[in-house]
């Protein structure tokens, strides 16, 4: 019974991940990105936000827009 309770939970956490999942190829835009936030990001420099900025490690922004 565990076991089928565990898989029905580990089913449930991947459709809820996989919503936009297959969209990417990767989780990191590249390999510095890749060695920066398996490291780097603790010691953060004015070097690696230019490189996030130029590079383009976030992503797109949303804009917020306040619910009525």
């Amino acid at each position: 019974m565990k076991r089928i309770l565990l898989l029905l939970i580990f089913v449930a956490f991947l459709a809820g991940c996989s919503a936009e999942w297959y969209e990417h190829d990767t989780v990191y835009k590249n390999h510095s990105h890749m060695f920066y936030s398996w490291g780097g990001y603790k010691n953060t420099t004015a070097e690696d936000l230019q490189k996030s900025q130029e590079q383009g490690w976030w992503g797109e922004e949303v804009p917020y827009i306040p619910a009525e």
